[in-house]
């Protein structure tokens, strides 16, 4: 036996019914869909999720939706890390101003959280809104000082 010898068994392949073509066919006209109603009509199935006339299953989950909820009065902060503190020369005042100058904060309206990422080698008096416990004692060991901007 050969390749080309291969052949489907009888009656495994059938040819497809060809709807809609003329009424000598026996399935002209309405093409076996029977007259009018949505089943007649193509894409009568509607969407992936419909479920008839039931609420549908996505709809019934309880998580929310859409906007979401944002509490009102969250603070969002300018995160620094010591590593980008490298453009200041030693002994420099680092202040929300001087940080503004140098382009580290993303919005100069909102406050300034100096985090400890990186090491500081050179002392810098250090001015913001809040620090980590890891970057002041990195500022304070390196011989710099840290001073916390009240509101």
């Amino acid at each position: 036996m050969k390749l080309h010898d291969l052949t489907p068994n009888p009656g495994a392949k059938k040819e497809r019914k060809r709807v809609g073509r003329g009424i000598s066919a026996g399935q002209g006209k309405t093409a076996g869909r029977g007259t009018k109603g949505a089943g007649s009509r193509s894409g009568e199935e509607g969407h992936l999720y419909r479920q008839g006339g039931n609420l549908p299953f996505f709809r019934r989950l309880p998580f929310m939706r859409g906007e979401g909820f944002t509490p009102p009065f969250q603070v969002e902060y300018n995160e620094v890390n010591l590593d980008q503190l490298s453009v200041f020369q030693s002994g420099a005042l680092v202040s929300p101003e001087a940080l503004a100058g140098a382009r580290l904060l993303r919005d100069p309206r909102n406050p300034i959280v100096l985090l400890g990422r990186g090491e500081m080698t050179v002392p810098l008096n250090v001015r913001v809104h809040r620090v980590s416990a890891g970057a002041k004692s990195k500022i304070e060991a390196a011989g710099g000082s840290v001073e916390l901007i009240e509101g």
